[in-house]
């Protein structure tokens, strides 16, 4: 049967590798290379369908773990030297075909082999040990027994009283209970271990299941995150054609803002001079208009002035002036008659009239609305883009669309779905035959488990004597009666003790066998597998150049690609499937399937990228400013505003109307008036201020506010300043204007394919750019996202646990609590045998006599054969052998 690492490759297409490095080599990827990348905006192609995996590969012993730490700790004390991977690599590597021969007599190998036995020492000893204890128990239980049926070793019906013997009872008994209850603690740890096996199974059936289930996910679930990747070409794809669709607003409006550096402050200029026309005209016209309103009224104040001073002085021309004092005033008055004239004379100012119709004829042509068609000949650059892009946005659409259902059609090309089929059928076939081994499995294990029950029994029975024996000595002893005097009970718990002794003898050899087996094998298999398993320092073996094939540099793609040159370890392998990537990162799949650079070569087409160099924006067809309005702006500087004086209009208009105020001359002449004597020269004077009063009221005050007007207008003079430089400067800009608009009409006419030329490179930028964070976004859902190999570190970390955690470690428990009852049977044995003389009827006793302070004994011998005593031969004789019933005593003598 196929490994199911080789099925699981089909999930993502590596049947097609040599179709796919067939496309690869008639497609080249350096049209993308040409075009270099630019920031665009980031589009959104959603989340690749994922999937949840049900295995959670952790194990947490709970309270057994402490006797799990226990016997790691032990098996660090006994084992404390590194793994050595170096060693077992280079004795793999040099006997990779065998031991042949005297091979192993080679230095190299003895060496090896020294250092293997050295890296083993703890183990060896430990075994050697236990090999001794084993040989040896037997045999010290066949002498024990003879010994005691010789009456020695204690065998001897016969106990010497001592005056410590209640103490050392005490002893015996107190160390035979603390070594029975530990005992206990281990026969307790290697049932809880044993036990721990057996309810294990169903968690081993738990992760058997939902591997598999995870498994059917990942095969059920990579068809669809693959025509997920396909499908978002589509994202990229519309995003393309909605910027070719919007290609003149894109590509145009950055060729406008480009070119209106240049051409926008032209038109500007343009549009200013239009203003500075209108603006000329209606000064022009102003000052036309308020200089013939103060012709006029200068013309009827000076008549008015003239009468007023000819009458005034007719007036001092009366005899009444030549008498006394009137004559000085008289005099006075005439002398000021000189005052009654017009300051300003507007008569003497140049004519405009001719500038104004200079500037009406330039006029009649409207400047601004030319101006405004160059705009929006400018303006319609988004339209001319669009038009002459036509014919290309068209063949970019059909090869896009071409380009899609290429990748379609690529992912389609492999039989994915009839693959994944027969992927689940065989995991479905697969759980059904582990299924099947269930129930052989329970039958099994539970000969194991009543094979290690019946191993737990063997200490059982012999702590089952010991507490009984304790129990029935403890309760029948009679500290009153004599050795041979004791109890039915004190006998019986003495016996039962001696029987713990001959049970102890007859298993523990056994036990211990069990323990040396069980030691070697578990406590190996921890260090040399489970260990370096769980620090993966086992892949680094397996990862080993020509380890497991010396024609093999790797292992694992040798077997799954058939080329072992490619750099992947089983380790690189783990690590990216415990961080649930994808299964084309952690197979390295693209240095057999490079999907990446096959969209590249279907994306970044040359095609593609001879359509979109092709991309040409002419505008030499655009004209700015045409010849009419060049010619109005020459006519403009050819008017004559530079001609005007208009420094004698800013002259007479600061004159005022009048050479004196006629409202003070009235008020002076009324009060030179009242010096007279009354009379009719007085009255006249008074009627010439009050025709002066009349005239300023009627003629000067019009005049005065048409003079404020005409100043208010620039106010009129300001403006005219400005107009009388702007006059003067108007060849130099009008000149500067025509300049700037020629030569943005030259940037257009010659200089702007290379700005065209620039901003098409950015806008295929943006193009290629949205490929890119589609073909970046699939490179990154592959290694991450599609086909999570998850499963394949929970199967890995499922094994670690089922054997290490589930089976090892409750081994490894169970022989380290057996082991420790193998060795307190010994301190059982030695105390069982001590106790059960003071619990035991003996068949002789020693007596004291207090009179003598001797010891009397041996009656049993002498009696029994008739031999008379030469020392007791003066006292009276007593059969101290005398039976009596069990669990009474016997009765008192009366001279005792």
């Amino acid at each position: 049967m196929d490994m199911w690492w080789k099925v699981g490759l089909v999930l993502v297409m590596c049947s097609g590798l040599p179709c796919s490095e067939a496309r690869e080599e008639y497609r080249d990827s350096s049209p993308r290379k040409a075009m270099l990348r630019a920031p665009v905006e980031t589009l959104d192609f959603g989340f690749v369908p994922s999937v949840v995996y049900e295995t959670h590969a952790y194990y947490e012993p709970g309270p057994i773990g402490v006797l799990f730490h226990m016997v790691h700790t032990f098996l660090y004390v006994v084992q404390p030297n590194p793994f050595p991977k170096d060693l077992i690599i280079k004795l793999v590597q040099q006997n990779m075909g065998g031991i042949k021969g005297d091979d192993y007599k080679k230095p190299e190998n003895v060496v090896l082999l020294l250092q293997a036995a050295y890296y083993e020492l703890g183990f060896i000893i430990l075994s050697a040990l236990g090999l001794i204890f084993v040989l040896s128990m037997p045999i010290v239980g066949l002498f024990f027994c003879v010994c005691r049926c010789c009456e020695n070793c204690g065998g001897e019906m016969h106990q010497r009283q001592k005056k410590n013997g209640d103490c050392l009872r005490g002893f015996y008994m107190a160390t035979l209970i603390a070594t029975s209850v530990f005992l206990a603690v281990g026969v307790t740890v290697a049932y809880a271990a044993n036990q721990n096996i057996t309810n294990q199974i169903k968690s081993t059936r738990r992760l058997v299941s939902t591997n598999i289930r995870d498994l059917k996910s990942f095969a059920s679930y990579t068809p669809a995150q693959v025509d997920y990747l396909s499908a978002q070409y589509t994202t990229a794809k519309n995003k393309v054609l909605s910027d070719l669709d919007n290609i003149g607003t894109l590509l145009g409006g950055q060729i406008h803002n480009q070119l209106e550096r240049e051409v926008m402050p032209a038109f500007d200029n343009a549009l200013r001079m239009t203003a500075a026309m209108r603006e000329a005209k209606e000064s022009l016209e102003s000052v036309t208009t308020s200089l013939e309103v103060l012709q006029e009224g200068t013309g009827r104040l000076w008549n008015s002035l003239q009468s007023e001073r000819a009458s005034l002085s007719n007036t001092l021309n009366d005899p009444a002036c030549s008498n006394g004092d009137v004559t000085h005033t008289c005099n006075t008055i005439r002398g000021t008659l000189s005052q009654l004239a017009l300051s300003a004379n507007f008569h003497g100012l140049p004519d405009v009239k001719a500038p104004l119709a200079n500037l009406d004829a330039v006029l009649k042509t409207d400047l601004s609305n030319i101006v405004q068609k160059g705009y929006s000949s400018f303006n319609d650059t988004s339209r001319l883009v669009s038009e002459q892009t036509r014919e290309i946005v068209l063949e970019v659409k059909g090869l896009l669309d071409r380009s899609g259902g290429e990748i379609i059609g690529f992912t389609k090309m492999f039989p994915i779905e009839p693959a994944l089929a027969n992927f689940t059928k065989f995991l479905t076939e697969s759980q059904k035959n582990i299924e099947a081994y269930y129930p052989q499995i329970d039958q099994l294990d539970f000969y194991r488990w009543i094979g290690c029950v019946v191993i737990c029994c063997m200490v059982v029975l012999v702590l089952t004597f010991n507490f009984l024996g304790l129990l029935c000595g403890s309760c029948g002893y009679d500290k009153n009666a004599t050795p041979t005097t004791r109890g039915c009970l004190s006998n019986t718990g003495g016996n039962l003790l001696m029987a713990s002794v001959g049970f102890s003898f007859i298993f523990s050899w056994v036990l211990m066998g069990v323990v040396v087996t069980t030691f070697v094998v578990g406590g190996n298999i921890e260090k040399l597998i489970c260990e370096p398993l769980a620090n993966r320092q086992i892949f680094k073996i397996i990862d080993t150049p020509y380890m497991v094939h010396p024609a093999k540099k790797n292992f694992l793609p040798g077997m799954l690609f058939q080329d072992p040159n490619i750099d992947l370890t089983i380790g690189s392998m783990y690590r990216d499937c415990y961080n649930n990537n994808g299964l084309y990162s952690a197979l390295q799949l693209e240095t057999k399937f490079n999907f990446n650079r096959f969209l590249n070569a279907t994306v970044y087409s040359p095609e593609l990228a001879k359509i979109l160099n092709s991309v040409n924006v002419d505008l030499q067809g655009m004209f700015l400013l045409e010849q009419e309005g060049k010619d109005n702006l020459i006519g403009f500087a050819n008017t004559g505003l530079g001609d005007i004086d208009y420094q004698a209009y800013l002259t007479e208009v600061n004159k005022g109307v009048t050479v004196v105020d006629l409202l003070s001359y009235a008020n002076e002449l009324e009060a030179q008036a009242d010096q007279l004597p009354r009379g009719a020269l007085e009255n006249a004077l008074k009627g010439h201020a009050s025709s002066i009063r009349q005239i300023h009221k009627d003629q000067v005050v019009p005049m005065e506010q048409a003079m404020k007007f005409v100043k208010a207008r620039g106010t009129l003079s300001q403006s005219t300043k400005l107009l009388q430089k702007l006059s003067r400067e108007l060849p130099v800009k009008v000149t500067n204007v025509l300049n700037a608009i020629e030569a943005a009409e030259y940037l257009i006419a010659n200089n702007a394919s290379h700005v065209v030329k620039q901003e098409t490179d950015k806008f295929i930028k943006n193009i290629v750019g949205y490929f890119s964070q589609y073909t970046e976004w699939v490179k990154h859902s592959l290694e991450m996202e599609v086909a999570q190999c998850k499963p394949i570190s929970n199967i890995i970390d499922s094994i670690e646990i089922v054997t290490c955690s589930f089976i090892i470690d409750s081994v490894n428990t169970f022989w380290f609590g057996l082991g420790g009852c193998c060795l307190l049977l010994i301190p059982s044995i030695i105390m069982s045998v001590k106790l059960a003389k003071f619990y035991r009827r003996m068949d002789t006793e020693d007596v004291y006599d207090d009179s003598m302070d001797v010891v009397v004994s041996g009656f049993h011998s002498e009696s029994l054969y008739g031999i008379n005593n030469p020392v007791m031969s003066s006292y009276p004789s007593y059969d101290t052998m005398r039976w009596y019933p069990r669990a009474s005593a016997p009765p008192r003598q009366p001279d005792w």
